[in-house]
């Protein structure tokens, strides 16, 4: 029987655990034009989230485009991948790929080619005697063209959004705001992981997006829904898991997506068949994965100061939310000011190795967090 439990990608059907009120919040923005910004912590789940909601709406009323901004680095890249991913939601044929996207984009070059499957692939090139603007301004223009004339509604993804600030000048930002703001019919959904980043490109008033798009924060998947979720999939395969033990792996992923499912999914190859799961047997899990992890994690600690692994350590030994600025904090970890706390944070949430949710500091990877509690380290600097 093949492992219930997956993570890593993106995570859909059987494997995908709740979410419908999300889910339904999403269709609901789809059906009211809305542009949303939804952001959340690595790994948390937003595209495969994004992915399930698309599938749900009917193809009579919508045309839906995924755009993948990350291998982008530019304007001429971001009109390229914007094109194909749009003409290639509208095309499922050869022909029809080529006439869609001569009729949309007049001011590209399109080439059809084949990807390594040897499924037919469309790509653009930007005309040099034409321009990047002009080509912009039509790429940006297409979603309510379409629109207009499939009389449905269109929305539009942009996952990996902050990669935009990797372009070297605002244009593309000045752009779509100009443009996307006049559009009927259209929704869009701009997808993020660096929530400093993204705060940036919205919540800045020197940026051209501030207050561009309403936001919504993606939070963990709550116990009582992993409950269900996990003890069905154990049950399914002939295998028992207790509540109590569920409970004990949300403790230890705090209710984070990837972390949930990757330690379900060693916990699950680890039990037997009519066998139960056992507290013995989730440390064994937890244990496999720290083991698989144990040279990333060594090679991250080398590379932190002394100051970043004390704070590091306050956040690990955390059991509920953090105060890093408060005079406890600061003097048991031997931290000595709040602008060292201040500075520590801020050069560990641009590594990603942390993040700010909700008010409060977190260490990011909880299999890093569990690794610092384990591996003792406390012991290596002396904490009054």
């Amino acid at each position: 029987m093949k492992n219930p439990f997956e993570y890593g990608g993106i995570v859909s059907g059987k494997a995908f655990c709740n979410r419908k009120r999300e889910i339904a919040d999403l269709l609901r923005s789809a059906e009211n034009n809305e542009k949303l910004l939804i952001f959340s912590e690595r790994r948390m789940g937003k595209t495969s989230l994004v992915q399930v909601t698309l599938e749900k709406l009917a193809k009579k009323q919508y045309v839906t485009a995924y755009i993948d901004l990350w291998p982008t680095d530019g304007e001429a890249s971001f009109i390229t991948t914007t094109a194909k991913s749009i003409i290639e939601s509208m095309s499922t044929t050869t022909e029809k790929l080529l006439s869609t996207a001569k009729k949309f984009f007049s001011r590209l070059v399109p080439n059809l080619t084949v990807d390594d499957d040897g499924k037919p692939m469309i790509v653009f090139g930007v005309n040099k005697h034409i321009g990047a603007k002009p080509a912009l301004e039509e790429v940006l223009n297409a979603p309510a063209k379409i629109a207009a004339k499939s009389r449905r509604k269109v929305v539009v993804v942009f996952d990996e959004f902050q990669q935009i600030l990797e372009y070297g000048s605002d244009s593309v930002e000045r752009r779509l705001r100009s443009i996307i703001q006049k559009h009927a019919n259209v929704s869009y959904f701009f997808l993020g992981s660096r929530k400093h980043l993204l705060q940036k490109l919205f919540l800045d008033k020197s940026r051209p997006l501030y207050r561009m798009a309403g936001h919504y924060p993606l939070r963990i998947i709550e116990e009582k829904y992993w409950l269900p979720f996990i003890r069905k999939r154990f049950l399914d395969a002939e295998k028992r898991i207790t509540d109590e033990q569920i409970s004990s792996v949300c403790r230890l992923t705090q209710g984070h997506p990837f972390y949930t499912q990757h330690l379900c999914h060693a916990l699950w190859e680890l039990c037997e068949v009519d066998n139960e799961v056992s507290g013995d047997l989730i440390e064994a899990a937890v244990q496999l994965l720290l083991d698989r992890e144990n040279y990333a994690y060594s090679t991250l600690w080398e590379t932190i100061t002394l100051n970043q692994r004390r704070f590091l350590i306050g956040l690990a030994e955390a059991t509920i939310e953090v105060k890093p600025f408060g005079s406890d904090f600061i003097q048991r970890y031997q931290l000595r000011s709040a602008s060292n706390v201040q500075r520590s944070a801020e050069s560990l949430l641009e590594r990603d190795v942390i993040d700010f949710d909700n008010g409060s500091y977190i260490v990011a990877d909880r299999f890093f967090r569990i690794w610092i509690q384990r591996m003792q380290i406390i012991k290596e600097i002396p904490l009054t």
